[in-house]
C-alpha cells in the first residue's frame, strides 16, 4: 500500500461542502421560554432532567445531554426539546441519537425547514436515501431557498456510494421544477458521478438554455471538452466569452487551460484582462497570482501576489505564505524563509512554520528543523499533533525510522484521542516490525473514527502484504473502498489482496485502474508482479523499467525487479 476516466471534473466545482442551508446546528445558550409555554406545568422530574441536560451540555457532555433531551421530547411531544436533542447529538457525533431526535423534531414540526434539513442530512448519512426524500421535498417546496438547495444536493449526497440511486433521487426531486436551471444543473452533477456522460451533457445544455450566460454549466462543458480535446475546450471558452465578455470564471478557466497547454503567452493575455477589469480588487489579483504559481510562472505570480498586498488584501498571511512557497520552488531558500517569517498569528502561522522547517531540514539538517519546531509556542493540542507528525515525517525521510517511532510513541501517550496521530504511530510501528502495536492501534482508530478509510486500508494491506488473515484483509479493504471509492491507493490494496487470494483477473483489473490514476512506484511494482505471474513478462518489464527510470531510488521497485528477473 503506498502511503496514503477522462470523464473527470474539478473538485472545486463538484465537491463543495454542503452549506449551512442544510444543517445549522449550534447549541443554544439557554432554554427558550416559548418551549415551556407550550406544555402543561412541568413536573419535578421534568425540571430535574432538563436541568441535568443543561448542565451536561455546559460541561461538554453532549451525549448525556442529548439522551436527556430526547427522553423529555418523547414524553412531552415538545419540538424544541427534540431540536435541542438533535443539536447536542450532532455536536457529540452520536448518529444513534441525532437521527431519532431529528426525525422526531421533523414529525412534531412538519412545516419546519430547519427540522427537514437536519432530518434529511442525518438520514442520508445513515444510508437511508429514500426515507430522506420527503424531508428534502419540504426544503425544496420553499421557493426562496429552492435554487440554492438544488445546488447543494450533490454535496449532501456525496457519501452515498450508489451513484445511480443518487441520480434517480435527484431526478425525482427535480421533476416538479422543469423550468428551474439549478434543478437541471443538479441532475447534471449526479449524472457525472453516475458516469452517465450523455445525460450530463443534455442537462448542462438545458440549464444553459434556461439561463443564458450562466457560467457554472458553461465551465463544466468547457472542461469536458478540454479533457477530450484541449483545443475544442479553448474554442468553446472563447466563443462563450465573445457573447459574455464579463464572464470572469470562464476567463479564468480559459487561462487555466491555456497554462496547462503551455501557452503562457495567451494565458497572460487573459490574466491581464481579468486584472485590468478588477485592478483594485485584491481578491482577483490573488486568484491570478495563485493560478500562475500553480503553473510555475513565478515572475508573473510574484507580481500579482505582491500587488494584492499593495491594494490591501485582508489576509496578508496568506500572501506571505504563497510568496514564500514561490521562492522555495525557485530554490531561493533565504527569500522563502523571509516570507515565512513574516507570517503572524492566524490561520497560516503553523503552515508557515512547517514550510520553513522543510527548508531548514534540507539546508541545515533534520535536527535543526525539529529544534525550530519544538520552540514554536502557543499551539493548540491539534497543532502540536500536526507538528509531531511533521517531525516524524522528516525523521522517516532521513531513514531515522526508530527515532520517528519513539517520537510518535511519546506523542500518542500525550494525545491518545487523536485518530490521525494514532494512525501515523501505527504505520511507524509496522516500519519497525512491531506488528502487534500496529494492529492494536489501527483497530483502536477504526473504533474511534469508523469512517477513517485509510485505517481500514492500512490494516487490510498489512495483512495482505504479510499473506495472513486474507479474508479479513479483503473485508477491511472493501470497507475502505466503500468509504473512498476513487482512492487509487485503496484500489492498489484491493488488487494486492486479490493477488494473494489467487484471483488474478480482479487483481489485474484493480491494479490497472490504480496505475491509470497515479503512476506510483509501489503500484507499478504490484502491477508488474501480478502481470509477471500471469506470464506477461514483457509488459511487466516495461512497467518496471519505466517506473525505475522515474524513481531510481525506490527500494520497493528495486527489490521487485530483482526478485522477478532472478526467475528468468
Amino acid at each position: 500500500m503506498p502511503q496514503t476516466s477522462h470523464f473527470k471534473l474539478k473538485p472545486t466545482l463538484l465537491r463543495r461542502p454542503a452549506l449551512a442551508l442544510w444543517l445549522a446546528l449550534m447549541v443554544t445558550p439557554a432554554w427558550s421560554a416559548s418551549s415551556t409555554a407550550t406544555m402543561t406545568t412541568p413536573t419535578a422530574e421534568f425540571v430535574y432532567k432538563y436541568l441535568l441536560g443543561e448542565v451536561a451540555a455546559q460541561r461538554g457532555e453532549f451525549v448525556l445531554a442529548s439522551q436527556l433531551f430526547l427522553d423529555l421530547a418523547k414524553q412531552t411531544r415538545d419540538p424544541l426539546l427534540a431540536e435541542r436533542a438533535t443539536q447536542a447529538a450532532t455536536i457529540a457525533r452520536a448518529p444513534q441519537l441525532a437521527l431519532p431526535s431529528a426525525e422526531l423534531w421533523s414529525e412534531l414540526l412538519p412545516d419546519s425547514i430547519p427540522a427537514a434539513q437536519a432530518a434529511s442530512q442525518l438520514l442520508i448519512a445513515n444510508g437511508e436515501l429514500k426515507k430522506a426524500v420527503p424531508n428534502i421535498q419540504k426544503v425544496l417546496a420553499d421557493e426562496r431557498i429552492r435554487p440554492n438547495a438544488f445546488m447543494e444536493l450533490n454535496s449532501l449526497m456525496m457519501r452515498v456510494t450508489d451513484k445511480n440511486s443518487v441520480l434517480e433521487t435527484i431526478q425525482l426531486l427535480a421533476k416538479p421544477y422543469p423550468k428551474l436551471p439549478e434543478a437541471h444543473f443538479a441532475i447534471s452533477q449526479a449524472a457525472y458521478f453516475a458516469r452517465n456522460e450523455a445525460l450530463m451533457e443534455k442537462e448542462l445544455k438545458e440549464a444553459s438554455r434556461l439561463r443564458p450566460g450562466w457560467e457554472a454549466p458553461a465551465q463544466i462543458r468547457g472542461q469536458m471538452l478540454s479533457e477530450k480535446d484541449p483545443q475544442k475546450g479553448i474554442a468553446y471558452y472563447r466563443e462563450f466569452l465573445n457573447a459574455h465578455p464579463d464572464a470572469d470564471q470562464i476567463r479564468l478557466a480559459l487561462a487555466r487551460t491555456l497554462l496547462i497547454q503551455k501557452n503562457t503567452t495567451d494565458a497572460k493575455v487573459e490574466f491581464t484582462k481579468l486584472v485590468e477589469r478588477h485592478q483594485n480588487n485584491p481578491e482577483m489579483n490573488v486568484i491570478v497570482g495563485l493560478l500562475a504559481l500553480d503553473a510555475k510562472e513565478y515572475e508573473f505570480a510574484d507580481r500579482y501576489l505582491q500587488h494584492a498586498l499593495d491594494v490591501g488584501f485582508k489576509e496578508p498571511n496568506r500572501i506571505y505564505f504563497n510568496l514564500g512557497r514561490s521562492a522555495a520552488e525557485q530554490h531561493d531558500d533565504a527569500r522563502a524563509l523571509q516570507w515565512f517569517d513574516k507570517i503572524g498569528d492566524g490561520e497560516q502561522f503553523l503552515a508557515g512554520r512547517l514550510a520553513a522547517a522543510a527548508i531548514i531540514a534540507r539546508r541545515d539538517g533534520v535536527d535543526a528543523a525539529i529544534t525550530m519546531l519544538d520552540n514554536v509556542n502557543g499551539l493548540s493540542a491539534e497543532q502540536q499533533t500536526l507538528v509531531v507528525q511533521n517531525q516524524a515525517l522528516m525523521l522517516n525521510q532521513a531513514k531515522r525510522t526508530d527515532e520517528a517511532y519513539v517520537l510518535l510513541e511519546k506523542a500518542v501517550q500525550k494525545h491518545p484521542d487523536s485518530p490521525e496521530l494514532l494512525y501515523d504511530y501505527a504505520l511507524n510501528a509496522e516500519r519497525v516490525g512491531n506488528f502487534k502495536a500496529m494492529e492494536d492501534t489501527l483497530n483502536k482508530v477504526i473504533k474511534m473514527k469508523p469512517d477513517f478509510a485509510a485505517a481500514y486500508n492500512a490494516l487490510g494491506y498489512s495483512y495482505a502484504d504479510r499473506n495472513i488473515n486474507l479474508v479479513e484483509a479483503k473485508n477491511l479493504i472493501e470497507t475502505a473502498t466503500k468509504l473512498s471509492p476513487e482512492d487509487h491507493y485503496i484500489m492498489d490494496s484491493l488488487g494486492w489482496v486479490y493477488y494473494r487470494l489467487g484471483d488474478m483477473g480482479h487483481a489485474t483489473e484493480q491494479l490497472r485502474r490504480a496505475y491509470a490514476i497515479q503512476q506510483d512506484p509501489e503500484i507499478a511494482a504490484h502491477l508488474a508482479e501480478v502481470l509477471w505471474k500471469q506470464g506477461q513478462q514483457e509488459e511487466a518489464s516495461k512497467i518496471l523499467d519505466q517506473a525505475i527510470s522515474a524513481n531510481p531510488d525506490n527500494e520497493v521497485l528495486a527489490s521487485t525487479a530483482q526478485k522477478l528477473k532472478s526467475k528468468l
